[in-house]
C-alpha cells in the first residue's frame, strides 16, 4: 500500500515536500499531479526507480522517458540547446510542452532514445511539481498513469484520480494528492533536435502554436 500524501495545489506544504523529496531520492516512485494529466515519476538518478516506472508501464529500453526541469536555464544542463530553441522554449516555458533535444551526458541511458541520443525534457506550470523539484534538486521522470486496460480497451486518461489511486495502491510507493482531478490531455510534444522545429503529437497547448510548426 502507497504512502498518502495531501499537497495544497497552489501552496505546497514545505515539510511534506521535503519528506516526499527525502523518500524519492531513496528511490521510491510516486504517482503525483502535473499541469496536464496525472503521471508516474521518480528521481531521475535513481536507477532502480527508473527501471521500476519503465516495468510497472511496460516501456522497452528503448522507449526514452520524459523528465520534469525546473527553468529552461535547468534545461541547458541535460540537454544542447541552440540559440533558435532557446527562443522558442522561451516563449512556451513553463507549459505544457515536452522538448526532445540533444541529451548530455548527465542524462542517464536508461532515460534517452539510445539511437537518436535524445530526450523529452518539460518545464511544469504546476507548483506541485514545482516543489517537488526545487526540495529534491534533480529532474523528475513524468509518464502519464492511466487505468489499466481491460481486456479489447485502451488505457484511460484523465479519470477520476481517486479511480487511480485505487488502481495504482499497489505499484507505487507514494501518492501525491493535490485535490485537484487530473486533466485529460497530455502534452504537446516538439523535436527541437534539428535546425527545423516540428510537432511530434498534438495535445495540450497545441491550438497557441499550431501557427508556428511544421506538423510530422
Amino acid at each position: 500500500m502507497a504512502t498518502f500524501y495531501e499537497l495544497h495545489p497552489d501552496n505546497p506544504q514545505t515539510r511534506t515536500v521535503e519528506q516526499i523529496a527525502r523518500e524519492l531520492r531513496a528511490g521510491a516512485i510516486m504517482l503525483y499531479p502535473t499541469d496536464t494529466v496525472y503521471a508516474i515519476g521518480c528521481d531521475l538518478q535513481a536507477k532502480s526507480a527508473v527501471q521500476r516506472v519503465r516495468q510497472l508501464k511496460q516501456l522497452a529500453n528503448d522507449k526514452p522517458l520524459t523528465f520534469l526541469c525546473s527553468s529552461l536555464s535547468n534545461i541547458a544542463e541535460y540537454a544542447w540547446v541552440t540559440d533558435e530553441a532557446y527562443r522558442l522554449m522561451r516563449r512556451l516555458i513553463p507549459g505544457p510542452y515536452t522538448f526532445l533535444l540533444p541529451a548530455t551526458k548527465l542524462v542517464p541511458r536508461l532515460v534517452m532514445n539510445p539511437k537518436r541520443k535524445t530526450t523529452g525534457i518539460r518545464v511544469p506550470d504546476n507548483a506541485v511539481c514545482q516543489a517537488l523539484l526545487t526540495a529534491l534538486g534533480n529532474p523528475i521522470v513524468s509518464t502519464s498513469a492511466y487505468l489499466p486496460p481491460t481486456v479489447g480497451e485502451f488505457p484511460q486518461l484523465g479519470v477520476e484520480r481517486h479511480a487511480l489511486f485505487d488502481a495504482l495502491d499497489s505499484l507505487v510507493d507514494l501518492i501525491i494528492d493535490s485535490d485537484r482531478e487530473p486533466g485529460a490531455e497530455v502534452s504537446t510534444i516538439l523535436d527541437l533536435s534539428s535546425a527545423q522545429p516540428a510537432v511530434v503529437r498534438q495535445g495540450l497547448g497545441w491550438s497557441e502554436i499550431a501557427h508556428w510548426v511544421e506538423v510530422i
